[in-house]
């Protein structure tokens, strides 16, 4: 009669067993088509930013990589369809600050956790807000704009892509810093707000880089200065609001790429040494520095810690603001 294993025995088997399953795993992954979902409609950031990565996967892989498209709810519908999906690497979330960052300050309720369900894989990039006027504005920098609106408080409006939104998180964190009073007018996307602002319907606005970088040198928007700690360098001459008087600002736009909770740390150690491969690729740089982004590629406790920052961060914000979303 065989001896029974010893419990010592049988835990290192098992354990044996489960390192070998998850390094099998890895070593077969991709077997099949994998989805990125874009948890918004083609051809904002985060679609933008993930087809090129798309390709390139594909082409590393030999297996079909599909952008998936799932917009709605401000980024939720999307990720709340990743966080439900199985840990297995083949549904990924491209997913950007609002949905992993943002959002769990403002929707007390919300289907998912950007910490608890999802497994962080890299941080792709980052971008800048920026604060333009109209050319009518008599105003030249920040400090002209914060002047005008302290002589004429109320009467100034500034734009941005809707509540909620870190243009709007900008806003009003401008407002609270300067102490100054201008009315927020919320649009339904970057593209009907950036027509008003060429109209002079409205007088100023947040406005994603990537939208108004194409208008930099046009006498149609008038760049005053970029959100984040950094000067962008699509766009060096233009200041940060850090540098124009308002100690501390530091509002991005930022991308990611993250998996369900309980995927398989070997999987998980592919995707990131992959996609953080392709960040060093000349055209993918060339194509993110198009956009106006710049990128990252950090490790994924990184990109777990940068997440759990910003959270604290837009906490704090949204709190001292007073924001909230009917």
């Amino acid at each position: 009669m065989k001896p029974f294993l010893t419990a010592g025995l049988l835990l290192a088997a098992t354990a044996c067993g489960a390192g070998f399953i998850a390094g099998a795993q890895a070593q077969g992954y991709p077997a099949k088509s994998v989805r990125i979902v874009v948890p918004y409609p083609p051809g904002g950031g985060n679609d933008s930013l993930g087809r090129p990565i798309a390709q390139k996967l594909s082409e590393k892989w030999g297996q079909t990589v599909v952008i998936d498209n799932r917009g709605g709810a401000s980024g939720m519908i999307g990720a709340d369809a990743v966080a439900k999906s199985a840990p297995d690497g083949y549904t990924i979330l491209l997913c950007a600050s609002p949905e992993c960052g943002l959002n769990v300050t403002l929707y007390p309720k919300m289907a998912y956790s950007p910490t608890r369900d999802f497994a962080p894989i890299t941080q792709l990039a980052v971008s800048s807000l920026v604060l333009v006027v109209h050319p009518s504005l008599p105003v030249r920098t920040v400090s002209n704009y914060l002047a005008l609106a302290r002589l004429q408080p109320g009467e100034i409006a500034y734009s941005t892509v809707g509540a909620g939104s870190p243009h709007h998180i900008a806003g009003e964190w401008m407002k609270l810093i300067a102490k100054i009073k201008i009315n927020h007018v919320p649009y339904k996307g970057g593209g009907p707000q950036l027509v008003d602002l060429f109209g002079g319907q409205v007088h100023s606005g947040f406005v994603a880089l990537p939208v108004v970088a194409p208008f930099a040198k046009s006498n149609r928007v008038r760049l005053l200065a970029v959100t984040t700690a950094r000067r962008a360098s699509a766009i060096p001459d233009v200041p940060t609001l850090a540098e124009s008087g308002l100690a501390g600002f530091d509002v991005s736009q930022w991308y990611g790429i993250v998996v369900p909770a309980g995927t398989p740390a070997s999987i998980s150690s592919k995707l990131h040494a992959d996609i953080s491969g392709l960040l060093r690729l000349q055209d993918i740089r060339a194509r993110m520095g198009d956009l106006g982004a710049e990128p990252v590629g950090s490790s994924p406790a990184q990109f777990g810690e940068f997440v759990r920052a910003e959270i604290a961060k837009y906490q704090k914000l949204v709190k001292a603001t007073g924001i909230t979303i009917e």
